[in-house]
């Protein structure tokens, strides 16, 4: 049952860092995307301005997504893909936890979904964690 569920919350992972890793492609290389971008807070405006000031932040992070749901919708290279989550999922929440809190609770979503796949594949991971 819980192979099932695994199954489902990987699914889901790759539509969304599919679908917002090339609508973050296409925002960042032709200014604008195909899911329009609501009005952001002043602070969040700062923080995303800072990023794209250095010419390669954002442009790698959507590459990293949009690779990551291949991946995980795939079912090839779920590992890798879990390793390259990991840092943009912590991104992620430090940015709701502390800037920005009202999309904590999607944050929180996919954080879950993470776990669970994670889960599933601990024991290619365990290994990380010997001394």
């Amino acid at each position: 049952m819980f192979q099932k569920i695994s199954l489902v919350a990987r699914i889901i992972l790759g539509l969304m860092f599919t679908v917002f890793g090339a609508n973050g492609l296409m925002l960042t290389f032709t200014g604008s995307g195909f899911i329009p971008m609501p009005p952001q807070p002043e602070v969040m405006v700062t923080i995303m301005t800072g990023f794209m000031a250095t010419q390669y932040m954002m442009k790698l992070v959507f590459i990293c997504q949009f690779l990551v749901g291949i991946f995980m919708l795939s079912g090839f290279f779920v590992n890798a893909a879990l390793v390259l989550l990991g840092p943009i999922l912590v991104n992620i929440l430090g940015i709701h936890l502390f800037v920005e809190p009202s999309g904590l609770p999607m944050a929180i979503i996919v954080l879950i979904l993470y776990l669970i796949v994670l889960k599933t594949r601990w024991n290619y991971f365990r290994p990380l964690l010997n001394r």
